[in-house]
């Protein structure tokens, strides 16, 4: 006899990903779509659903607060909700402090971003330059996106451990932040524009060459799959867990 299903909430379920994933809930196998919440939608739907999974695509305004809600009622949570710092992160491990809950912060969920991801920490200390383009929909509300953000930390971390000199930049003037934002000493430039959905390019630069790492995701199709993974995965990994990488056997 095959396993009970898993229970699934989906926070944010009428957004543009929220009902994507409802969607990719609903139809994947040993997953159960039990509740639909949006804003104004009470939590404890989740509890009287028997939610054992909540998935947030909400905004960063509110998901510090679903996720204080769902430590304290003992669910689970996989989060694609963007806004997630390094002292926000800090922050949500304090509230989850000893209990048993299981918390998934997921800055890209497509599978391709997330080897984008790991070649470019790995490459990144072979060059002298790396920089980060990102470009997405004008409806995104963060920049740098998250996936940049994470990208930039994981490249530093790499080249500090590396022994690796600052990356070189003789800019003295720049009133109007033409060099975009830096993040562990890697600028990130953002554009956002109609017609693209999610797209990242590191660009690594030594004597005489150069890499460029590029991931395009086309259609929110390609989150799905993620999102399904870290939904069944969340629960053996309590504590909060940064991205797929866990996840997928990567770290």
């Amino acid at each position: 006899m095959s396993p009970p299903s898993k229970k699934v909430a989906v926070l944010g379920a009428r957004g543009r990903m929220g009902a994507q994933v409802c969607s990719a809930v609903a139809d994947a196998g040993g997953l159960e779509l039990v509740a639909e919440l949006d804003a104004g939608d009470p939590l404890q739907a989740i509890v009287d659903a028997g939610a054992e999974v909540v998935v947030d695509f909400t905004h960063p305004d509110v998901v510090m607060d679903n996720l204080a809600w769902c430590i304290d009622h003992g669910v689970d949570a996989v989060v694609g909700t963007s806004g997630f710092t390094e002292a926000r992160l800090e922050q949500l491990s304090v509230m989850v402090g000893e209990s048993a809950v299981a918390i998934l912060v997921v800055p890209n969920f497509s599978i391709g971003a997330v080897l984008m991801m790991r070649m470019a920490e790995q490459a990144a200390p072979y060059f002298e330059s790396v920089e980060i383009i990102e470009l997405h929909h004008p409806d995104k509300v963060d920049a740098p996106s998250g996936t940049a953000t994470r990208t930039a930390e994981r490249i530093g971390t790499a080249r500090d451990r590396a022994g690796c000199a600052d990356v070189p930049d003789a800019t003295t003037s720049d009133p109007d932040g033409a060099r975009g934002a830096t993040v562990s000493g890697v600028h990130i430039h953002a554009v956002r524009a109609r017609g693209l959905v999610a797209h990242q390019e590191v660009i690594l630069g030594g004597a005489g060459e150069t890499l460029t790492i590029r991931h395009d995701s086309v259609d929110r199709d390609s989150f799905m799959p993620g999102v399904l993974a870290g939904v069944r995965g969340v629960s053996d990994h309590p504590g909060v867990t940064v991205g797929l990488d866990t996840i997928l056997g990567l770290a």
